[in-house]
């Protein structure tokens, strides 16, 4: 499936040694204000090659909106985005084409497939993200207008909790040909109580199931998630009284429904696959081979996952927001 949502629908395409990587959004309503003005920053906070810390592929990563605008607003039809990929070198990937490097998605493409895009890993590149972030960035200019608002911030690289020293654990694996991975929080606010469906709907179950299609993420929790697994009942009941909620260990969902609070989503990002440091794998024959990855990679992908993140939550939200407001209309 390339296809989220069920009323603000996101299709990406595109690989990363193609020609393009973009999106296409349908079911946006007409008449939000949008244009590329909206899209750079967030394109700018995933783009690669902007610092050692990230990817040597310098891409502009900058977005052509093709349909779906009208002087400056939706007009409820498709809005497709692209960007044309520039700086590929799919060179670097021919000693790889009959070897699965370990890690990545090439043992379960060439098995489910039969083929596969060895090229940078095609679509299960963490360059297709750049389509999540384009629509993305729509949805955060519709939720924009509820009051909704997302932020998100490294918790931890490696084992790492100090911010001031991230650079220099990202580095240290770099140096020794090596990678890291990570934990990113996601912050929803403004977000109003009654969002997702009860059962096989709920927000979070959503949240969780885009967070996971992010392909460098392995774990989701949602408030104090594994904590609460630790906790009593009573400490881990969020209390209320006239004023409201006096907590928030749910992280802002109940029964899969939002309730007012904050909405707080945590992902555990893992290292960077490709890596330099010699290791066992097969090839396409299943033969015994050794492998090191060359090209450009990542170091340590969680600083330009967060933008992907906060995207992927700002889809989620937009799609049940709508699904919302067909619930209180049908009343």
């Amino acid at each position: 499936m390339n296809t989220t949502g069920r009323f603000f629908r996101c299709t990406t395409f595109g690989e990363s040694h193609g020609r393009a990587i973009g999106a296409v959004v349908d079911g946006c309503p007409a008449g939000i204000e949008f244009s590329k003005d909206d899209l750079m920053p967030l394109m700018e906070r995933r783009r690669p090659g902007k610092s050692p810390l990230s990817t040597a592929r310098s891409e502009s990563d900058n977005v052509e909106i093709l349909s779906g605008i009208f002087e400056g607003k939706t007009t409820g039809t498709p809005v497709a985005m692209v960007i044309r990929n520039e700086n590929f070198r799919s060179g670097d990937y021919d000693e790889l084409k009959d070897v699965f490097r370990p890690g990545h998605a090439d043992y379960t493409y060439h098995e489910k497939y039969g083929i596969r895009d060895y090229r940078g890993g095609g679509r299960s590149s963490g360059r297709e993200t750049a389509g999540r972030v384009m629509a993305g960035a729509l949805a955060m200019k519709l939720l924009a207008r509820e009051g909704i608002s997302f932020s998100g911030n490294i918790l931890r690289i490696h084992g790492e909790k100090n911010p001031d020293l991230f650079e220099n654990e990202i580095l240290s694996a770099k140096k020794s040909g090596d990678s890291v991975g990570g934990i990113v929080e996601i912050s929803i606010k403004g977000c109003p109580a009654g969002l997702g469906d009860p059962v096989f709907g709920k927000l979070d179950a959503s949240l969780a199931g885009v967070m996971m299609s992010i392909g460098a993420v392995k774990g989701v929790e949602i408030g104090d998630g594994f904590l609460s697994a630790g906790a009593f009942g009573s400490e881990n009941n969020d209390c209320m009284d006239m004023s409201g909620f006096l907590s928030n260990h749910c992280g802002g969902i109940l029964g899969g429904i939002s309730n007012g609070n904050e909405i707080v989503v945590r992902i555990a990002v893992k290292p960077t696959p490709s890596i330099e440091k010699e290791q066992k794998t097969i090839d396409t024959s299943g033969s015994d081979r050794m492998i090191s990855v060359g090209g450009r990679h990542d170091p340590c992908i969680v600083p330009r996952i967060v933008v992907v993140a906060e995207s992927m939550a700002a889809l989620t939200v937009a799609d049940a927001l709508l699904a919302q407001k067909v619930q209180q209309f049908l009343r």
